[in-house]
């Protein structure tokens, strides 16, 4: 299993496995629901590597971990042992908009990969067609048609199964609620000459295809009528009285009087929307542009994930995701400034590898929660300049009313879908550059920018050791020496340094294990069990100990700061040989991660690497 040490870690962190209710995961994020929330431990998970940020909303504890986060899900439901875990115990009580958003997000979740990826497809097609490289007569165009349009036709029937999953009903009579809405003989009453009954009682027989806010509805009913059921009929009994009494009473009350209830709820929102559109369109778009961002910080952007899908049911096209593109192409731009603020420069590299690659993953998949959590949260000077960024792009694309007219993750691949073509780019671009130049010229701080420089000593707990640099020089990267053995890390992972003193001290408290007898290299074990390495100079085995002095023993106890071997540099190099000095862990393969910090001239003391085990 992946990433099984660290899923133990975060498993420990929320409280353990007895304080896990349910988990699921969205595109970059764990989603657990738990009993009690006090039990948590935020800050030791904030501390590690993978985990960007922390958030409590909407009845979820959420771990935020970017692209890994299928890997952890997955080694995490198997060590807490969560298949089949009972997704109606309580946990902490939250509120009633609460639990909406968490049921929403809940059922959409699963969805997301299909709904997105039908979603490219039907981006691909609007390419195919639009350089005519494919009719949209043609039955290759139909076949690829279906793939596409299949999981939103059918949505009822996904929602049905995901929703009542969330809530913990049952499932498959979920999902067949949802396919009576679209079963043959249901729809072919739509539009009949003298309308439709049910037993005397008139129907309103409705097209639910797309649809999101009728089966939401029926499923939030169905699942007390589903608990009521189960405790007034013998359980000998239920196998077979539970689901068919539920699908007689909810079929029935669902065409009736909760779909078309719930239609117009649907539309009414979605009018509410619309309206402040046309009521001024650049205040929306600049709106949802600042808002959509923060609204995703606390997970309450999957409110509009109904909306939107009803808009593109009823009207073929979203302008509410017609301006939020913006915001996602705000926060790319972001990205990109600060990795050119900081890609010439060696400090602050963890911005560097950071702000890089979230913003390649935000332009190829959309998935920018890496740039929320990892920059703009961690760098406040980020939030003005995404407010501004998003909130003027998004506002262009509201005077050109753009729309987004399929469910796409908003990336390069996705750009067919959007009309106007001319208003979306200007959109994007505008956001895009106004993000890369604000947060160049104004998004870090002196102190921000010289970040992984200051000389501070890594925090320490049973899972993290610091190794302390032993000599004062100039820092180097392993692959820089010039000797093949070392900098091809096969004696382990480390760095060098090129001494401007010869004096070898200890960089961790432990046991000197090895001083070879030509004084040169030195081996200690630390206490918590990293192997050292220090080898001064490059083969200066040749040299027989001469130029070396050792102060200590193999076998001494050691702490840091000791003095071991002392040499002459400066005779050293006289006799042609190299005083780099490869500090290498030779049990790199044993340790979780060895992560090297990126200095130029270190003093005696100065953190180098962080050992995680």
């Amino acid at each position: 299993m992946k990433f099984e040490r660290e899923s133990e870690e975060i498993i420990k962190y929320v409280g353990g496995k007895e304080n896990i209710i349910s988990l699921v995961h969205c595109a970059t994020r764990l989603r657990f629901k738990l009993k009690d929330t006090s039990k948590t431990n935020k800050e030791e998970l904030l501390k590690m590597k993978d985990v960007l940020s922390v958030v409590n909303s909407g009845g979820q504890y959420q771990v935020v971990i970017g692209n890994k986060v299928t890997d952890y899900f997955e080694t995490i439901i198997k060590k807490a042992v969560l298949q089949g875990q009972n997704t109606e115990e309580q946990g902490e009580k939250v509120s009633i908009v609460s639990k909406i958003f968490e049921s929403i997000s809940g059922a959409f979740s699963p969805l997301i990969p299909a709904l997105a990826g039908a979603g490219m497809i039907k981006a691909l097609l609007t390419i195919l067609t639009t350089m005519k490289w494919m009719s949209d007569t043609s039955s290759t165009y139909a076949i690829l048609s279906a793939a596409g349009n299949a999981v939103f036709y059918f949505l009822p029937i996904f929602l049905g199964i995901t929703l009542a999953i969330k809530l913990g009903a049952n499932p498959y009579v979920g999902g067949v609620i949802g396919a009576a809405l679209l079963d043959p003989n249901f729809t072919a009453l739509i539009g009949a000459k003298g309308g439709a009954n049910f037993f005397g009682m008139p129907v309103t027989a409705i097209d639910y295809s797309f649809g999101v806010f009728p089966i939401f509805v029926a499923i939030f009913i169905y699942y007390y009528v589903d608990k009521l059921l189960k405790k007034i009929i013998l359980k000998d009994l239920q196998l077979f009285l539970v689901p068919m009494i539920s699908l007689l009473v909810m079929v029935p009350l669902t065409v009736i009087l909760f779909g078309p209830i719930a239609t117009n709820v649907g539309d009414a929102i979605s009018n509410i929307f619309m309206g402040l559109f046309e009521f001024n369109r650049v205040i929306a778009g600049a709106a949802i542009g600042i808002a959509m961002p923060f609204l995703a910080v606390l997970g309450l952007h999957w409110g509009f994930t109904p909306i939107t899908l009803q808009n593109l049911a009823t009207m073929g096209g979203d302008p509410i995701e017609g301006a939020a593109v913006a915001a996602v192409f705000a926060q790319i731009g972001i990205a990109i400034g600060l990795f050119m603020k900081v890609r010439k420069s060696k400090k602050n590299s963890e911005l560097k590898v950071l702000a890089g690659s979230t913003a390649v993953t935000g332009i190829l998949a959309g998935v920018t929660e890496p740039i929320i959590y990892g920059i703009i949260l961690r760098y406040r000077r980020m939030i003005p300049v995404l407010a501004i960024a998003g909130g003027i792009g998004g506002g262009i694309c509201g005077v050109f009313g753009v729309t987004c007219n399929a469910y796409v993750f908003h990336n390069i691949f996705s750009m067919p879908v959007y009309t106007p073509f001319l208003g979306y780019i200007l959109g994007i671009g505008t956001a895009l550059v106004l993000g890369a130049v604000l947060s160049y010229f104004f998004g870090l701080s002196k102190e921000e920018c010289e970040e992984g420089n200051e000389e501070v000593a890594f925090d320490e707990d049973d899972g993290i050791e610091e190794i302390l640099s032993p000599i004062e020089g100039l820092q180097i990267e392993l692959s820089e020496v010039e000797d093949e053995v070392f900098a091809s890390g096969t004696i382990g992972n480390g760095m060098a340094i090129i001494p401007s003193k010869g004096e070898v001290v200890s960089p961790v408290n432990g046991t000197i294990t090895t001083i070879f007898p030509t004084k040169h290299a030195i081996g200690i074990t630390s206490d918590k069990g990293v192997e050292i390495l220090i080898h001064v100079g490059l083969n200066t085995t040749m040299l027989d100990g001469k130029y070396y002095t050792t102060h200590m023993n193999a076998g001494d106890k050691v702490k840091k700061g000791d003095k071991i071997v002392s040499f002459d540099k400066d005779k050293i190099e006289g006799e042609g040989y190299s005083i780099v000095t490869p500090i290498i862990l030779t049990n790199t393969n044993d340790l979780a991660d060895v992560i090297v910090k990126e200095n130029k001239h270190i003093k005696i003391g100065t953190p180098v690497i962080k050992v995680v085990y």
